[in-house]
Order: structure tokens, then sequence, then C-alpha cells
């Protein structure tokens, strides 16, 4: 197995310097001409730095543990979780993805710590406790950062604020003079954590009639509700996101109804099939923060773990009005 000792005297330089260029340091100028050699040789030699002596170097790991998804979270979540894992590698960290299916908090604090990770960042699946927190910190954790409608103490929070998508919703839908709403609810387990505060949104809106109906993902489950339509005295649906509406929407065309004039439908997401459909599919456009911003405040958290932890809002919403309301 090469050593960093072999890769010195093969570039003709210091193992310090190795050291230096292979673990990124800042605070030590060093040539790009020394950076591309020292690089080569470890290349050449199939040199890979160790992770564990690097971390008791440092003080700390550089993992961020991130809590897979076990849910189908749609695109837009999809694209998102992406920018941020390609944006924390640019900043030199190692992202774990950990499968915490059916842990609770305690557990999964307890799991996560075992990995020694500098930062984690939980998706709010799992619901964490100021002791789930502490536990992650005493194991080393710079920064717990969660993502959620609600803070936990201890946590940075990054509160996405899913009521809103269903008050945009509404409120269009009522605008248009739809007030009996149906709100297709996913019969998908896990969708909860989106969907239930959208539903809640949809009801808070002054002059909507709001009914929650279970919906799977299925064209099924969509021609089920929509042949029942009829007897249930609606006149708008808004779906749980875009991906049910265009379900929907189909299913109301195959059983005769007309879209909008029967039956208006707003999904979300601003997905860009949506627009291709006809009649195109009214949405609410969720704006979500950058997966570059969210590294950088991950960043921030590891580099000064005194500091005091924030809230950030990082989600708004706004209603497009397209020909399917």
């Amino acid at each position: 197995m090469p050593t960093s000792a072999d890769v010195a005297r093969l570039a003709g330089v210091s193992r310090a310097t190795v050291s230096y260029v292979l673990n990124n340091a800042e605070a030590v100028r060093i040539s790009e001409p020394t950076r591309r050699k020292v690089r080569a040789a470890a290349e050449e030699l199939g040199y890979v730095p160790h992770a564990a002596a690097r971390s008791l170097r440092a003080g700390h790991t550089r993992i961020v543990l991130l809590p897979t998804s076990h849910v189908p979270i749609g695109p837009l979540y999809s694209t998102f979780l992406n920018e941020l894992q390609w944006a924390l590698r640019a900043l030199d960290y190692t992202v774990v993805q950990y499968g915490s299916l059916g842990l609770t908090g305690d557990e999964a604090a307890r799991a996560w710590a075992e990995l020694r990770p500098v930062a984690v960042i939980s998706l709010g699946e799992i619901t964490l406790s100021a002791h789930n927190v502490a536990t992650l910190k005493r194991a080393g954790a710079r920064a717990v950062i969660t993502m959620g409608p609600v803070s936990v103490p201890g946590a940075h929070a990054l509160v996405m604020d899913q009521a809103e998508v269903g008050a945009r919703a509404a409120a269009h839908l009522v605008e248009r003079g739809r007030r009996r709403i149906g709100v297709v609810v996913p019969e998908e387990e896990g969708l909860e954590l989106f969907s239930t505060p959208r539903l809640e949104g949809a009801r808070s809106v002054a002059g909507a009639e709001v009914v929650a109906l279970p919906m799977a993902y299925s064209e099924e489950s969509a021609a089920a509700l929509a042949g029942r339509w009829g007897s249930l005295g609606l006149d708008a649906a808004f779906a749980y996101n875009d991906e049910y509406a265009m379900l929907l929407m189909r299913a109301f065309q195959d059983a005769g109804l007309r879209v909008p004039q029967d039956v208006a439908v707003i999904g979300a997401d601003d997905l860009l099939i949506g627009r291709l459909l006809r009649p195109r599919l009214s949405t609410v456009q969720i704006e979500m923060p950058t997966g570059e911003r969210l590294a950088g405040l991950v960043d921030q958290a590891v580099r000064e773990p005194s500091a005091v932890v924030r809230r950030h809002d990082l989600m708004a919403a706004v209603a497009l009005p397209r020909e399917s309301t």
C-alpha cells in the first residue's frame, strides 16, 4: 500500500507538502506546478489519503451526513438535494447518505453519531429532539441542521413553510370563483411532512370549503376518484403536486369532465411537463434556496460552531394561473 512518503519521494517534495496539497490546506501557499506534481505522483502510485488520520490531525471529520429520503419527494426536491451535494463536495466535504428507514429519533441520533460527522442535515422525516441534537454534538458534530416546518432546540432550522403552498393554491381557486375545493392527499406513507401542512394551508383560506381526498399515485386510484367526483359536489381540485394533478386531470377527462369548465385543477412544484399538457396546468411555484446557498450555511456553521443557532426561512410560494383553472 503506497504511503505519503512514497508520494513525497516520487514528487521530490516533503511529506508535509504532500499533506497540504492532498488535504487542500488553505493556510499554506503552494505553487500550482508543485500541486500538479504531487497530484500526478499520487495518481501514479494509486495513493489515497487516510480519512481517519486526516480526522485525527484536524480534530474532526469532513463528513456531512444526509439521511436518505425513503419517500418520493419529487423532481423539485431531488434537484435541490443534488445541487446541495455537489456544492458540499466543492467545499471539500464528503457527503454520506444514511439509510434511516424505521429508526426513531433516539436510534437515528446514536447511529449517525457512530460515524462522527462534522455536520448532519436532517430532512425532517425523523423527528429529532434537543436531546438528539446534544447526542450528535457530543460525538463531534459541529452543526446539526434540520429542514421542516418547526425548529429543534440546539439545531439550525431551515424552515420550509408547506402551509403557504396550500394557501396560495386555495386562494387562487377562490379568486376564480371556485369555493368547494377537493384537496388531494397522497395515500403513500411518509409524505405527511408535506401534504398535511398543505391541506391545513388550504383550509386557512377565507371562503374555501375544503374536503380532503385520499388518492394513491396510480391511474387506478385517480380514475376511481374521478368516477365519484360528481357525487362530491366539488368544483375544484388542488392536488398535492403537479404529478398527482396530471394523473387526476387525465382521469377527469377520461370520465367526461371538462377542465376547467366542470372542475378547475391546480398542482404544485411548477414542473415543465405541466406546461406541455392541454389545458396547461395551473400550479404553485415554489421558490427553493439553491444548493450552493445551503452548503454555504453548513460550512459557516461548521467553521463557527459556537455561533448562536438560527432559523432560516427558505421557501416562498406563488400561484401561476394557467388554462386548467
